[in-house]
């Protein structure tokens, strides 16, 4: 019975999880557990997962613990670790899993929770020393398998209980574990160069974006510098999307909510989504939480023919979505954002053409920016969860094949994801690994049939008959704010030159230079360059060391000599002096630098 008990347990951990981190990450977390109750008597253990590379334990604790606290939390960890206690597993009725934990209301739920669920008349527990927890495993055997050296505490956080705002605050303890010392310090050297890239920090060094309490949480705030950026990046795609066929389009920031009640954002996304509106005598409106429901109707605003198709409408579009408080961080989980919209009404014969074109866009756009490794996620249908998703049988059978057909066509690696598909088709997602070996979600191809039948679109064939459109939603930088995060810290805020907020700044040595200093700028803004000028009295080190930390690609600096002979001295923000040059030696240097490169072959 033990034996089958330990091979279920195995089945539990996540795919492409190592299986023996994992273990060693849940034993973690246990251990920890054990050490805190034994600091902290009264408090109330609830859930410990692994999660990625670290593992965490929620606790209802009178306070949150302090550096010392950890301190002896982590050697105590230690300690039960060369103690070589055994998980033991074991199976209890319900009625001795409620006497194990009836001091722990938050266990007992789960037991409850359990037995509605499964009708389960027994559960299992697992035990190393005095600690005891509800648990299906899997562990190591024994604590012993853990090295005392690789295993570290992080951070301590609040969390609500089963992440709902209304319920009670935990506190959370955050830790990590690996098979030995030099697994660890090598997560924790990432860690490091994480820290030094957080976008956050960066943002406000670089003077990019700001966040405002008086504004209102997750409403982040363009600065000038951070403008120019995004305006950059959107400029960028808008004129690749022109050049592929795509037509711009404008929608408002609110809609009606039968608009959403017929596309079925609400209910099935209500969760997500900001109140409806009632004011004025204008009853049930909503913040926008997407755009299809918008582009729809233009597409629908007209009779359409065969010949027409395909439509291709693409908007920059703010949208709205209420994320709770405690998981906005920044630019990568905001409530208020804008996506890189498009909408491509096709017919059905066009489908594979016109997803291949999506993929073939996102992708070059992705190494563009230097996102070099990646792989192709088919995300589809969770077929056991059916009150998920709108729409027949038929056309998610339809949908799910051509998204298939297409994909495992293009020569990428792909894998599929059971139950992440949108409410109204399967899709395609990008998950792309930055400069650290973070995986994120970057971009999406969605394969539409239901949407089309819930709004009635048409468009006239061949035959003079109604035909259904087949409808494909595509983002490339998806959330505009979440992307520039992500590009922020891949980059480190070092952007390519095509994309640097500043490109060039001019240096004046004295005020005998000043005259020329301007001069030169005016001459580089004239060539289309983002420029700025520095002519303050400060000395010329301390000017250069400034334009190094807002990461400028290239200083010209200006001196009487440089003055007298027409040239420049340029720096590049590698701190390598490229010497005297003439202007036009410049320009012609830093070509290839000021537009990105779409090309090559994506095989």
């Amino acid at each position: 019975m033990i034996e089958e008990l330990l091979e279920q347990a195995e089945t539990y951990i996540p795919e492409g999880y190592d299986p023996a981190l994992y273990k060693i990450r849940h034993s973690a977390a246990h251990i920890m557990a054990q050490a805190v109750v034994e600091r902290f008597p009264d408090a109330k253990p609830t859930i410990g997962p692994p999660i990625e590379d670290r593992f965490y334990y929620d606790f209802e604790m009178a306070r949150p613990p302090h550096e010392e606290d950890l301190v002896w939390i982590e050697e105590r960890m230690r300690a039960i670790i060369k103690g070589r206690h055994r998980f033991e597993i074991r199976e209890v009725t319900l009625e001795e899993a409620y006497k194990l934990f009836e001091d722990n209301p938050y266990k007992v739920e789960l037991i409850e929770e359990l037995a509605a669920k499964n009708g389960d008349t027994r559960l299992t527990v697992y035990q190393q020393d005095s600690f005891v927890d509800l648990c299906r495993g899997p562990h190591i055997p024994h604590t012993g398998y853990l090295k005392p050296n690789g295993i570290k505490l992080l951070s301590v956080a609040g969390a609500y209980w089963r992440g709902d705002a209304e319920r009670v605050q935990l506190t959370r303890i955050y830790g990590t574990a690996w098979k030995n010392r030099t697994q660890l310090d090598a997560y924790l050297e990432r860690l490091e160069q994480a820290r030094a890239r957080d976008h956050r920090v960066l943002g406000k060094k670089l003077e990019l974006f700001m966040l405002s309490e008086e504004v209102g949480p997750g409403l982040p705030l363009w600065l000038p510098a951070g403008a120019t950026l995004r305006e950059t990046l959107v400029n960028f795609l808008r004129e690749e999307q022109t050049r592929r066929g795509y037509e711009p389009v404008l929608t408002p920031h609110i809609g009606h909510l039968d608009l959403y009640r017929t596309s079925g954002h609400y209910p099935y996304y209500s969760e997500n989504q900001f109140p409806p509106m009632s004011s004025h005598g204008m009853d049930g409106y909503l913040l926008k939480p997407m755009n299809c429901p918008h582009h729809i109707l233009i597409y629908a605003h007209k009779r359409r023919s065969y010949r027409e198709l395909p439509v291709r409408l693409a908007e920059f579009g703010q949208v709205y979505r209420y994320e709770q408080t405690g998981e906005l961080g920044g630019l990568t989980r905001v409530r208020g954002f804008t996506v890189d919209d498009a909408h491509i009404f096709c017919r059905h014969d066009q489908v594979g053409e016109e997803i291949q074109d999506s993929v073939d866009l996102a992708i070059r756009v992705l190494r563009a920016l230097d996102f070099k490794e990646f792989s192709v996620q088919l995300s589809l249908r969770d077929p056991d969860d059916h009150e998920k998703y709108t729409g027949s049988e038929d056309n998610w059978n339809e949908a799910e094949d051509a998204m298939r057909k297409v994909v495992h066509g293009m020569n990428f690696e792909v894998h599929e994801e059971l139950g992440e598909a949108a409410f109204y088709g399967p899709k395609i997602d990008f998950m792309v690994h930055d400069a650290l070996g973070r995986q994120w979600q970057l971009g999406t191809v969605q394969l539409d049939y239901n949407l089309p039948e819930r709004f009635d679109l048409w468009y006239t064939g061949t035959d003079d008959e109604r035909h259904r459109p087949a409808m494909i939603h595509r983002a490339i930088f998806g959330s505009l704010e979440r992307f520039i995060g992500v590009l922020i810290e891949h980059c480190a805020g070092v952007f390519p030159m095509w994309l640097a907020p500043e490109q060039v700044r001019v240096l004046s040595i004295s005020d005998r230079t000043e005259d020329y200093a301007k001069e030169v700028h005016s001459r580089l803004k004239s060539e289309g360059l983002r420029t700025t000028l520095d002519v303050r009295g400060e000395k010329i080190g301390y000017k250069i060391r400034e334009a190094e930390m807002f990461k400028v690609p290239y200083m010209v600096v200006l001196g009487t000599r440089e003055a007298e002979q027409d040239v420049i001295s340029v720096r590049a923000r590698t701190n390598k002096n490229l010497g005297g040059m003439t202007l036009a030696a410049f320009l012609d240097l830093i070509h290839g630098e000021r537009s990105p490169d779409m090309s090559g072959d994506l095989d």
